[in-house]
């Protein structure tokens, strides 16, 4: 598994204070809204539209405020322009690190970006220097306890699912970006507990790290991902999900 997956999913249990969730709808709101702009306002013929409602849904995000950022996105009500950018890097024990933005000044946040990297032991790459180690799929995290695995292979399988991998204490279901609500709808129609789901890079290997170095890993992540420009974080490291628990609480 992705190791930002596991630090995602990890995360995504944790109660968030106000201060976060306003960070949140800002991001939340970026990306519905960049999304529209991109691929339109219907979600139903826009994948990517599709996810970022239902993470602002997910989020809490009041209708209203869905509805004005896909309006925004589409010219029915003027608002900032925003652009989407990537950045790759290295993070320390050589791990490979994306990060996708949204802005309204590229050159602010590459200069902020790249601040963050040297800050907390990474360094800021040409594009393309990691891009090539990850693969674009839907991510599906789903309660081990309790579940029939055979069930699972057959239900998500059969709605379109590439793979069921078997992990500490979840299972999880790749599926290629274009059938992710499919298989998404099918597993809960089939009442099975999900943890996580997203539409995710996932790298096509990963680096062990532990001890001191796991620990710088998972700040610069989390530097990386508090900034307000920054969407998402990769990273292809590979941490025993405890550790990461312990190092989160």
């Amino acid at each position: 598994m992705s190791g930002h997956s596991k630090w995602a999913g990890i995360k995504h249990k944790k109660a968030k204070v106000d201060a976060q969730r306003g960070r949140l709808f800002t991001r939340l709101i970026r990306e519905v809204t960049v999304a529209a702009r991109i691929g339109g306002g219907d979600p139903t013929g826009n994948p990517r539209l599709r996810d970022a409602i239902d993470k602002a849904k997910a989020g809490n995000m009041p209708q209203d405020n869905i509805a004005r950022a896909i309006k925004k996105g589409t010219g029915e009500l003027e608002g900032v322009t925003y652009e989407d950018c990537v950045y790759e890097g290295y993070g320390p024990g050589g791990v490979a690190v994306m990060v996708e933005a949204v802005t309204d000044n590229r050159n602010r946040t590459t200069a902020e970006v790249r601040k963050i990297f040297s800050r907390l032991g990474g360094n800021l790459g040409e594009a393309g220097c990691v891009g090539w180690m990850f693969d674009k799929k839907g991510l599906i995290q789903v309660t081990a306890k309790g579940v029939d695995e055979e069930q699972l292979l057959a239900v998500a399988l059969e709605a379109g699912a590439e793979d069921v991998r078997s992990e500490e204490q979840t299972f999880e279901v790749v599926i290629a970006p274009k059938d992710f609500g499919s298989v998404k709808t099918a597993l809960e129609q089939a009442a099975f507990p999900i943890e996580h789901a997203e539409i995710t890079m996932v790298p096509q290997s990963t680096i062990r790290v532990e001890g001191k170095t796991a620990e710088q890993v998972l700040r610069l992540v989390d530097g990386l991902e508090e900034h307000d420009d920054v969407q998402q974080v990769y990273a292809n490291f590979d941490i025993p999900e405890q550790i990461m628990a312990a190092l989160s609480a």
